[in-house]
């Protein structure tokens, strides 16, 4: 799979971002991961309940130019680069269905699986024993495999909420180590 283009270096916080935010505010303890950081909005609200934050993203132009800006910021794909493990992590994945990349933001490859399954495999070797991992998928993908793979890699899964959009629905999973 070839990627294409990006179709800008600033990022704002969109619906699935504060669908998540909404899930994660009560979230607490010594360390959290925020991949695909984007905006810094997810990454700066960790802030208020871990001591220690680092934000990923595979745009280092998009790290340079955060609407909210946080710090420990690493610009790597997924958290490949990261060697040490976490109480909690998040990521708004990039799940859209598509035949080719064009916006790494967005575009999950086939199926909406590819590329998060690449994140997974990413976060499975960072995520702590009990550890916590919620991402944000959509009805439009195929999110029943993402839920399949993640209990392939040994993570007890769930539903932890729904929400309907006029054209999909957004679909919250945790993933407990």
């Amino acid at each position: 799979m070839q990627i294409k283009s990006l179709k800008n270096d600033e990022y704002t916080p969109s619906e699935d971002t504060f669908f998540i935010a909404d899930y994660m505010k009560n979230e607490k303890g010594d360390s959290a991961l925020d991949i695909g950081s984007g905006s810094g909005y997810l990454t700066k609200l960790l802030y208020e309940n871990f001591s220690l934050v680092v934000g990923t993203d595979i745009n280092y132009e998009v790290l340079k130019h955060q609407t909210y800006k946080t710090k420990n910021l690493v610009c790597c794909n997924g958290s490949d680069a990261l060697k040490i493990k976490f109480d909690f992590i998040v990521c708004n994945l990039p799940y859209l269905a598509t035949d080719e990349i064009l916006d790494i933001a967005t575009d999950g490859g086939a199926e909406g699986f590819e590329i998060p399954k690449k994140i997974f495999d990413s976060v499975h070797k960072n995520l702590k024993e009990n550890g916590k991992f919620i991402f944000v998928t959509s009805s439009l993908s195929n999110y029943q495999k993402l839920v399949d793979y993640a209990q392939k890699l040994g993570w007890k899964t769930r539903i932890l909420a729904k929400k309907k959009l006029f054209f999909e629905e957004l679909i919250l999973i945790e993933a407990i180590n």
